[in-house]
């Protein structure tokens, strides 16, 4: 039987690996929030009488301030993010980053786009980008699977992904992450959270929305990222991580890995 995969604990022990592998773990270094006007965007916008119930009630969860705060976020950066649903996220980094920097949103942006969110004021600036990409059922029958495809832009500061690495197979997590490798600038970031599988746990009935740390810091490395840094904000001791993450015993509470790669500097 598999023992408890710890993600606090385990990843501790990949960083080694990882620092081996792309000879830079960085730990990155964050400003006080007085001196980071953006953080105090952020908690105004968790403010906003544009947020509904159901958005706020996961504030405590979800550590959105914590969260970008550690990703290195800031007010005059080119941001995107990816899959972002119906807009949890989008409803905090876009006004945000609206007088000096700029928030684009691709893949999986239906649900945001039929939201009307993008037509309210102060939501106008946020560019969508049309992205031609093959998405389809992956042959494993677990998930989706993406082609090869371009983000169409080339001047990104920071990629961001909040638990979506996990809809796809292995295909599609490389064309992706290749994708964002070459829409980052050089020195560009690639933020990810994702929820907790035990590391090299076969395929089963309950893990199909948890994907391996150490099989995501991998792929990373393979994809040409250097692993920079990670928190363990939302290390979650009392997941077991035996459950599907959308159990009434574990949503909400599911253990998540947080983890910032680095497009390496020319």
């Amino acid at each position: 039987m598999l023992n408890r995969f710890s993600a606090q604990h385990s990843v501790l022990s990949i960083i080694f690996i990882a620092g081996l592998v792309a000879g830079n773990v960085v730990a990155q270094d964050s400003e006080s929030e007085e001196e980071r006007p953006f953080l105090q965007s952020i908690r105004n916008a968790l403010q906003a009488e544009n947020r509904s119930e159901g958005e706020v009630t996961r504030d405590e969860n979800r550590l959105p301030v914590e969260t970008l705060d550690f990703f290195g976020i800031d007010e005059n950066m080119h941001v995107l993010e990816l899959i972002p649903g119906a807009g949890w996220y989008t409803k905090l980094l876009a006004p945000a980053l609206s007088d000096h920097g700029k928030l684009y949103e691709a893949l999986g942006t239906r649900r945001l786009e039929e939201s009307g969110l993008l037509d309210e004021a102060g939501f106008e600036a946020v560019e969508l980008l049309a992205i031609d990409a093959e998405i389809s059922q992956s042959e494993t029958g677990r998930g989706a699977t993406i082609g090869p495809f371009s983000l169409g832009v080339t001047n990104i500061d920071a990629v961001l992904t909040f638990r979506n690495v996990h809809n796809f197979d292995a295909v599609g997590r490389a064309n992706m992450h290749a994708a964002v490798f070459a829409a980052l600038n050089s020195g560009g970031i690639y933020g990810v959270v994702d929820h907790t599988r035990r590391h090299m746990e076969p395929d089963n009935g309950e893990n199909r929305r948890r994907v391996d740390p150490v099989l995501t810091i991998k792929e990373m490395l393979e994809a040409g990222f250097e692993f920079a840094d990670y928190a363990d904000l939302h290390f979650r001791p009392d997941d077991e991580l035996r459950y599907e993450v959308g159990r009434k015993s574990v949503t909400g509470n599911t253990d998540r890995f947080t983890f910032l790669f680095r497009k390496p500097a020319n």
